[in-house]
């Protein structure tokens, strides 16, 4: 008789559980397609009373996704504003303005920079994608192997208004290589259709040189279409492909689960340490309206600035609005 083996197939929690680092990487549009800042119309406009969409997405968004960076210092970027203090355009600025560090804290360091950058950086233009995605690129280019795992995912958040298509699909072509997904989150009632060509779900990419994307890695979320839905399918949207991107990187690259990592544990007994235990790291869940995740953190990878205080950043002081 021949012997069957039965293979378990890897799933994306069995790559978390042992121990693939997750990075988040943000991107924000500052492209005068938005509209005038001063004009409550604008995407970009800053209420007393309401959160502009830009604002809704990161909080709804990015909440879902920055759970899954283990180490929550999140690079965050700006794109298509002219800067201060030459104003200057720029196609790939740090949300923050600082040039030394673009990495900022959590959920809520996102908001700060951004909520400070719209309020100093003017509006301008076009809508490129593609110095953005060399950005992401760089962060995803380590060189993966079993012991070493890494995952980027890159969330852009834009109007929808792309100017410079060809070198997009150039570099998510070129992309697809790498440990890297990419989530666009589109706000304002523009028309998608280039974006919907990128997600790719119907027919995969092809760059100017005639190569076809390796795997499919980007994902497309209407703001508007899904917060008209439940929490529960905003997360699911915003998720929906990730795991599997995940997993055909790793299968293309013969990478496999390490197996899961044991937390270090101490006991107390009447305020003295006592015996270590260990304890296996538990499995991602996703909770409450938006979705919380629950990730181990060890061996995380060195970050490649400076370190910052572990805790949100003080809010930014007001500056100078620009014009649209």
């Amino acid at each position: 008789f021949t012997s069957v083996k039965a293979v378990p197939k890897a799933s994306f929690v069995d790559y978390i559980r042992g121990g693939c680092q997750i990075s988040l990487i943000t991107a924000v549009d500052f492209t005068a397609s938005n509209g005038n800042p001063s004009d409550p119309n604008c995407l970009h406009y800053i209420s007393p009373v309401k959160d502009n969409e830009y604002v809704q997405a990161i909080k709804s968004i990015a909440s879902v996704l920055a759970p899954y960076d283990s180490d929550q210092m999140i690079p965050s970027f700006g794109f298509g504003g002219q800067i201060p203090p030459h104003f200057h355009v720029s196609h790939c600025f740090p949300l923050d303005l600082n040039t030394q560090n673009p990495e900022v804290y959590g959920v809520q360091g996102i908001l700060n920079a951004y909520q400070h950058a719209v309020r100093t950086v003017r509006l301008y233009g076009p809508t490129n994608f593609s110095s953005i995605l060399d950005k992401a690129m760089q962060f995803a280019s380590v060189r993966e192997n079993q012991q070493s795992q890494s995952y980027s995912i890159l969330l852009v958040i834009t109007d929808g208004e792309i100017t410079d298509m060809a070198n997009t699909v150039d570099r998510i072509v070129a992309a697809s290589k790498l440990p890297l997904s990419i989530v666009i989150v589109g706000v304002g009632g523009a028309d998608f259709k280039n974006m919907e060509i990128l997600d790719a779900d119907d027919t995969p990419l092809r760059n100017r040189s005639g190569q076809l994307m390796v795997r499919d890695i980007v994902q497309f979320v209407p703001f508007r279409e899904v917060m008209r839905k439940s929490g529960t399918s905003l997360a699911r949207e915003t998720l929906a492909e990730i795991p599997g991107q995940l997993i055909a990187f790793m299968k293309a690259n013969n990478i496999k689960p390490n197996p899961p990592i044991l937390r270090r544990q101490e006991s107390t007994v009447y305020g003295q340490p006592g015996t270590v235990g260990m304890q296996q790291a538990p499995a991602p869940t996703l909770s409450g309206p938006q979705g919380s995740v629950h990730f181990p953190s060890e061996n995380q990878s060195p970050s490649p600035y400076p370190s910052r205080p572990q805790g949100p950043p003080p809010p930014y002081p007001s500056g100078p609005q620009g014009p649209a």
